[in-house]
């Protein structure tokens, strides 16, 4: 990081989980204050993009490959246990349990103050620029291996 133009926090790694804050502001809000039930999806796209970009797997860099490679969301299960409201700090905690074939499986949870507030349970899939599923590229899955679960380790 350059001292001179410092970059947005990633967030951090603990464990096998990745933390990623964010800050509640009025535009993630509906007229009642509250955190409009769709900005939480964003919310838990950051901390999986942020997640690999810690563990030094960067978008661009998968596009960039001769194969190229992205992602698309297949199933997404949330669970909606208390309301966010303005100004709240929340974190995001995103865990990548395992990968099989082309498909990731993605545990989050969003967290102000240690009380859970919502959780997902994300299926991803690798895909090629052509939409069909693939196999994660090799140097991703060897990045993400150390925080996979550890029954799911190869």
């Amino acid at each position: 990081m350059d001292a001179d133009h410092p970059q947005p926090s990633a967030g951090w790694i603990e464990g096998r989980e990745h933390v990623l804050p964010v800050r509640i502001y009025y535009e993630d809000t509906d007229f009642t204050g509250v955190v409009y039930h769709g900005n939480y999806l964003r919310y838990f796209e950051r901390g999986r993009s942020d997640f690999l970009r810690v563990a030094g797997v960067r978008h661009a860099d998968l596009l960039a490959q001769a194969e190229p490679a992205a992602f698309a969301i297949v199933r997404m299960e949330i669970d909606f246990k208390r309301p966010a409201r303005i100004d709240d700090a929340l974190l995001v905690r995103t865990r990548y349990d395992r990968v099989k074939g082309p498909r990731l499986f993605i545990s989050q949870q969003i967290e102000r103050a240690g009380a859970l507030i919502a959780s997902a349970a994300v299926e991803a899939a690798c895909i090629g620029l052509d939409g069909r599923p693939r196999r994660p590229p090799p140097g991703m899955t060897e990045a993400l291996t150390p925080y996979f679960a550890p029954a799911d380790r190869a």
